[in-house]
């Protein structure tokens, strides 16, 4: 755990050849691209100088992406961003787009949680059925392999587990019908 909070060390080699130090061997711009969406923060230094590169090589990466076909960024956001170099206005755009993308990152966030929370299956018609269903079924699952941990498994533990099992056939047919009118 504590790894993945330092960032991976990469290094350049003056063949130009990225180096993962953490697993000693050699990585391409890809292998890069997909430890950052795992969550991991990369750090790209050139051996020789000790240059900090990762800016340049994360923008080779959004590079190569762009060209690809896979484009996120408009062509108007483009020329904001070419123009934000060339004026004064250079120095708030960089806080405005972290501020920007912690914003997002924040409302995914508190979007998956509202999703769980608010489970959407538990509004549906029948659902309050299929989930007394599936607790019987492992009632009877649970009941079942209990009832077999002896030799002797007893008369009674079986005879409850068919119980079971045809008050789990009769909670099915009726979601099927249930489900079936719904369709109509």
């Amino acid at each position: 755990m504590a790894d993945d909070a330092k960032p991976l060390l990469i290094k350049r080699y003056a063949s130009r050849r990225l180096y993962n130090t953490e697993t000693s061997d050699y990585v391409t711009l890809e292998d890069i691209a997909r430890f950052i969406r795992e969550g991991r923060e990369v750090q790209i230094v050139d051996l020789k100088s000790g240059d900090d590169l990762t800016r340049q090589y994360l923008l080779q990466i959004i590079a190569e992406h762009e060209s690809r076909g896979e484009s996120v960024l408009p062509v108007n956001v483009l020329n904001d961003l070419v123009r934000s170099y060339t004026s004064q206005a250079g120095s708030i755009v960089p806080q405005f787009l972290q501020m920007s993308f912690d914003m997002l990152r924040d409302g995914q966030s508190q979007m998956m949680e509202k999703m769980v929370k608010a489970n959407p299956m538990a509004k549906m018609p029948g659902f309050e059925a299929m989930q007394a269903q599936q607790e019987a079924f492992l009632k009877a699952m649970t009941s079942g392999v209990a009832g077999s941990t002896g030799p002797s498994g007893g008369g009674s533990e079986a005879d409850g587990g068919e119980e079971d099992l045809d008050e789990i056939k009769r909670q099915l047919a009726e979601l099927q019908d249930k489900l079936s009118k719904m369709n109509k």
